[in-house]
């Protein structure tokens, strides 16, 4: 089993920066892809950004490319989302999501576990 918890949400003019963080705790072998995802109000789960293990080669929605870093700190078993330059329709809950698979995934049904979520609201 894992547990994920999200941190880091809240509310930011646009054009601001917020860091989302996720800590993952039991079975690390479980957290070798990470990810972020979001989904805004009446909104389907859309992919954000992966990053395996390793951390190399991370892989981003073309939406968030070049505003957004994907990190992990794997001694701390955290994985972070640095979200630069902020627009409104960045605002959703984005949730942190693991699995063992060794390919970063886009579709959240290739995800075993979630989190519950943090809101990030952007106002223009």
């Amino acid at each position: 089993q894992v547990q994920l918890i999200e941190s880091g949400g809240g509310l930011v003019q646009a054009g601001g920066s917020l860091r989302l963080s996720c800590a993952a705790s039991g079975r690390t072998s479980s957290t070798y892809t990470m990810s972020w995802f979001r989904q805004a109000p009446g909104g389907e789960r859309e992919f954000v950004a992966a990053i395996t293990w390793s951390g190399g080669s991370p892989v981003y929605a073309n939406s968030v490319k070049g505003r957004f870093t994907i990190s992990r700190d794997n001694a701390k078993n955290t994985m972070y989302l640095q979200m630069n330059s902020l627009k409104p329709e960045d605002t959703a809950v984005y949730y942190c999501a693991s699995d063992r698979r060794t390919v970063p995934s886009t579709t959240p049904s290739d995800y075993h576990y979630w989190g519950q979520g943090t809101q990030v609201t952007v106002s223009s």
